[in-house]
């Protein structure tokens, strides 16, 4: 019994030997368990030779500034047609579908009302009493030059063509509202029938009638979109909008494929701010592909002017979670990591925007004191 009370005595002393082993000290400096749930890291002089730390400060440099955007592909006002009858009726055929393609004058809707029928009414028989009022305006003048007549008569007969002249040109100007030419119109065309024609190339967007329904003339019937002059309509807030200018280079993708990249051009900048503390940049697109469409969403890139900015490599930055650090030089084998705000990179540099305070900091190798601050590093 006496011989195992003196081995658990021996196996005690053992253990609490190695409970109470330090680090190797550092300058000096005895450095603590790297491992602690803080801010700061301390390295031993083994540790730091393999970690392959160096340190240095923030430099000023010239850099190539770009801007994340998003927008969608637009159309300007004249591109989109709302198409509408003006003077109403029944629509009496259309073969259209929603995103068919159409030319200029191609057929979109056969109307019916029997209003086209007294106006076609209405034209003919005032031009045929122009030609009446013509007639007496002539004789009535011829005799009035030799007195046969008085100026009362010739005066009204005057008046009474000149009217005529006036009714025969409105009652025309409404025909050819609906469509039809007055030139060609004769008592063997009148029809109660009105054909409806494409008024530009484009893709139908919007179809809002069915067969035999009536249509007032404020009724949009038809929308169509031509897709010829497309351009690129981005939303930027306002701290960004004084960076950019006309000519600026635009690179431009859509979510649908990212792979494929199109090059724009800013054309103008909306000087109004908006509710949401934001304005639209327009810009013209170059080549364009055939998948896409107006209204389909975009991501761009817009290359600013290289501006002089406070940077570091971009090895002095690591992320963890979702925010961006750094490390501080306390001194040799010390080290804090401290939060920071990055900008542009370019060039292997990264833009410190805040949080950059003016003392040493980890230029190289950075990595390695998260990874032993959060207990994974080498011990």
């Amino acid at each position: 019994m006496k011989r195992i009370a003196f081995i658990y005595i021996v196996v005690a002393v053992i253990v609490s030997s190695c409970g109470n082993h330090e680090p190797a000290p550092v300058n000096g400096a005895v450095a603590k368990d790297t491992t602690q749930l803080s801010n700061d890291v301390l390295l031993t002089a083994a540790q730091l030779s393999n970690a392959g730390i160096v340190s240095g400060y923030a430099v000023k440099r010239e850099m190539h500034k770009s801007l994340k955007v998003t927008g969608i592909l637009d159309v300007p006002p004249k591109n989109i047609v709302s198409v509408s009858m003006p003077l109403g009726g029944y629509l009496k055929k259309t073969q259209l579908l929603p995103g068919e393609h159409v030319h200029k004058g191609d057929l979109l809707a056969v109307m019916e009302d029997q209003q086209y029928i007294q106006l076609q009414q209405d034209y003919l028989t005032a031009k045929s009493k122009l030609e009446y009022c013509e007639a007496e305006f002539k004789r009535q003048q011829q005799l009035n030059e030799t007195k046969a007549a008085s100026d009362k008569v010739y005066q009204q007969a005057r008046s009474d063509y000149e009217a005529q002249k006036i009714l025969v040109r409105s009652i025309g100007e409404k025909l050819m509202l609906i469509g039809v030419n007055p030139e060609k119109l004769n008592i063997n065309s009148i029809s109660r029938s009105i054909n409806l024609y494409a008024p530009i190339n484009g893709y139908i967007t919007k179809i809002n009638v069915n067969t035999g329904k009536y249509v007032n003339p404020t009724d949009v019937m038809f929308e169509l979109i031509s897709p010829d002059d497309m351009h690129l309509s981005l939303t930027v807030f306002e701290n960004d909008a004084a960076n950019i200018a006309p000519g600026q280079k635009v690179t431009c993708y859509s979510n649908v494929h990212p792979e494929k990249m199109y090059d724009a051009t800013v054309h103008l900048i909306n000087p109004s701010i908006g509710k949401e503390r934001s304005t639209e940049v327009h810009c013209d697109l170059g080549k364009l592909g055939s998948e896409l469409m107006p209204g389909m969403y975009m991501n761009a890139i817009i290359e600013l002017k290289s501006v002089q900015t406070t940077a570091l490599p971009e090895d002095a930055i690591v992320k963890s979670g979702n925010e961006q650090y750094l490390f501080l030089e306390k001194s040799v084998g010390h080290y804090t990591m401290q939060k920071v705000s990055i900008g542009a990179i370019d060039g292997g540099f990264v833009e410190i925007t805040s949080g950059l305070p003016d003392s040493k900091i980890v230029i190289r190798n950075a990595y390695s004191l998260l990874m032993k601050l959060k207990g994974g590093g080498d011990e």
